[in-house]
This record gives C-alpha cells, structure tokens and sequence, in this order.
C-alpha cells in the first residue's frame, strides 16, 4: 500500500539504467514516491488513472509514442499531473515542443539526482524548473518584435515565464505585488488571445514578439 502523505511518481523512461538509477533514487527520499515505471507511454496509459501521479518524469525519445505527444495526451486525462520533462535533446525546438505540450519543467539527462529532485520540489510550490542552459536557449531564441501588442511590463513577466520561473519570484524579482503579476498575464492572455501559458509562449515565438 502507497503513503498517502507522499507525493506519487512514475517515471516514462526506456533506458534499463535510468530506470535503476530512478529506483535507488526514489529509495533514499520521504517525501517523494516511486509508483510505477514504464518503457513507453502505451504502457503508462493503461494505468495512469489507478496509479493517479501527481508527477510524471518522461522522457521524449521513446518507442511508439513520442514523449512530446505523450505530454499532450497525459494532459488531457490528467489535467492536474505535473510533467517533467527529462531527456538528452538540448535544441531549442524540442523544449517549446515540449512546453507547448503542456509540460511543467524541462531538465536534461546530464542533471544529477539533487537536480532532479530540486526540480521536483520546484514544481510542487508552482515553479516551472529549467536547466540553466535550456532557459538561456529559450531566451535567446526569442527575438522582439517592433509590432509586439505588449507593453514594457508585460514583456518583463512574459520572458520570465518563458524562463520558466513562478508566480511568486516573477513577483519578487520585478518588485511587484503577486496580484500585479496576475493581472500583467491576465492582459498577456488577453491581448494573445490565449488561454494558457503554452499557448502565449507559442504565439510569441511565432511572431517572435519576445
């Protein structure tokens, strides 16, 4: 029987090795564990809803469905579940991919375990954890537009977003009230038209207004 107290895990990764040095891992922390591993995401699907994850760690590159179109399909029968992305692909198309599909953090394979579960704990207190290389690519790849629809402010909260960063540092680091930071994405979104995160951070790669 699983602790209750405990947040639930399960792992989407193929690599045998990964997946021992996930076991040994999980078997030295309280606060996290470990309730089902799987080589694909097929496999995943069939009991995802009996395990009910709070975390997913899943990798892009797997046989039969892509970690990417997992991302989107998980999304949609558990909207609640955080999903970290954890893979060896580093190219700045392959992290909006992943972003836009819904994920909640984006690390790479060469990250070590106190990494990791840094990233883990910094999506539970809503943070959307980055290694430091894939937000600086994230960053660089966005090239403001003279057209962008945003104001000075917006495009300030907008990159940190895009950064990867929550709520409450967005709050700290730009010296601004947390319902002054919701009201900025509030306008993003509506001056987007978008109804997420995902969704603004695509549009403006797109138009490259940040």
């Amino acid at each position: 029987m699983t602790n209750s107290t405990k947040t639930k895990v399960i792992i989407i990764e193929d690599n045998e090795d990964l997946i021992d040095g996930y076991i040994f891992m999980f078997s030295m922390i309280s606060n996290f564990e470990l309730v089902g591993k799987f080589t694909n995401c097929e496999s995943a699907f069939e009991n995802i809803i009996e395990l009910k994850p709070k975390i997913v760690i899943m990798d892009i590159d797997l046989p039969g469905m892509s970690g990417i179109d997992g991302t989107l399909k998980l999304k949609k029968i558990l909207p609640n579940c955080e999903i970290l992305i954890n893979t060896v692909f580093e190219n700045s198309e392959t992290v909006f991919k992943a972003l836009c599909a819904g994920a909640s953090g984006y690390i790479t394979k060469s990250s070590g375990h106190k990494e990791i579960f840094a990233a883990l704990e910094e999506i539970l207190t809503g943070g959307a954890p980055m290694s430091a290389n894939i937000a600086r690519m994230v960053v660089k790849s966005f090239q403001k537009s003279n057209n962008s629809p945003l104001t000075n402010r917006e495009y300030d909260v907008l990159k940190a977003l895009a950064d990867g960063k929550s709520y409450k540092t967005i709050s700290q680091e730009l010296n601004l009230s947390l319902g002054t930071v919701k009201f900025h994405i509030k306008n993003i979104y509506m001056k987007l038209e978008v109804n997420n995160k995902e969704e603004a951070i695509k549009k403006v790669k797109t138009n490259k207004w940040i």
